[in-house]
């Protein structure tokens, strides 16, 4: 008798731990999500703006959805992902191209 008991506690054990894993693993996900965009979005700032930009505002935008615990990071990832943006419109208008450089 405690044999089956102790069988059927390992198996309750067993099928709890999957579902408990699968929820930490999609919060460290979006975490590693948040902080990407973060990273993307300052990079992008600088260099190839009209490719990071847009990653980071998707990479942000599902962190947000999927409930990160990085939420700041997040809305900064969001917030520099648009800024790429602005700063790719601002040069193809100024300049006409989206190509800009810092020397004369």
């Amino acid at each position: 008798m405690q044999l089956i008991a102790t069988a059927q506690r390992h198996s309750d054990d067993s099928s709890a731990d999957p579902s408990s894993d699968s929820g930490t693993d999609s919060r460290r996900d979006a975490d590693g999500m948040a902080v990407a965009a973060f990273i993307l979005g300052l990079v992008g700032l600088l260099v190839m703006n009209i490719l990071l930009g847009p990653i980071a505002v998707v990479l942000a935008s599902i962190a947000l959805w999927r409930g990160t615990a990085r939420r700041g990071r997040a809305l900064l990832g969001l917030a520099l992902g648009l800024a790429d943006l602005a700063v790719l419109a601002v040069l193809v208008t100024v300049n006409g191209t989206v190509a800009w450089s810092l020397g004369g």
